[in-house]
C-alpha cells in the first residue's frame, strides 16, 4: 500500500507542489492534492487547513504545506492542536524537526529555497523518526 501524504499551496508555493508531488509519485507515494490549483492569487488558510486536519486525525501521518515565506501557511497549520508543523528552509532542520520536535508537516518557504533544496529536505522529513526519548517529555509540552 502506498504511503498517502496530504499537501497544499497558495499561489506562490503552487510550481514547488506540483514539482513536489510529482517527485513523491515518482518515489510510490500517493498524494492528496489539497489545491491551490493555479497562480492566482488565493489565501493560505483555505489550503493549509485542509492539511492540517488530515494529519490532526491520522496517527503517523506527514503533510507538506508551502507558501512564499512558509511563514503564513504555518501558522494556519499550527493552529490544529494535533499539528506540529515545522517551518524549513536547510535540510538539517528538516531532519532535526523530525528527530527532536516529532514534527508531523513541514512547511516550505517557495520563495526563499531552491527546488533541489525542497526535494531533499522532503526527502529527508519523510525518511527520519522522531528520537523520542529526552525530545518526547518536551514534545509533550507543546500542546495548550
Amino acid at each position: 500500500m502506498k504511503k498517502l501524504i496530504p499537501i497544499g499551496a497558495d499561489h506562490a508555493g503552487f510550481e514547488l507542489k506540483q514539482i513536489v508531488i510529482n517527485h513523491l509519485e515518482q518515489k510510490g507515494y500517493e498524494l492528496k492534492d489539497f489545491g491551490c490549483y493555479s497562480e492566482d492569487s488565493i489565501d493560505y488558510p483555505d489550503f493549509g487547513h485542509p492539511v492540517a486536519s488530515m494529519v490532526e486525525e491520522n496517527d503517523n501521518m506527514l503533510g507538506i504545506i508551502i507558501c512564499g515565506s512558509g511563514n503564513g501557511i504555518n501558522m494556519t497549520a499550527n493552529k490544529h492542536q494535533g499539528v506540529r508543523s515545522a517551518l524549513c528552509w536547510k535540510n538539517e532542520i528538516a531532519q532535526l524537526a523530525r528527530e527532536h520536535n516529532d514534527a508531523n508537516i513541514i512547511a516550505l518557504p517557495a520563495r526563499f529555497i531552491t527546488e533541489e533544496e525542497a526535494l531533499e529536505m522532503i526527502d529527508t522529513f519523510l525518511s527520519v523518526e522522531f528520537e523520542g526519548g529526552r525530545h518526547q517529555r518536551r514534545v509533550n509540552k507543546i500542546s495548550c
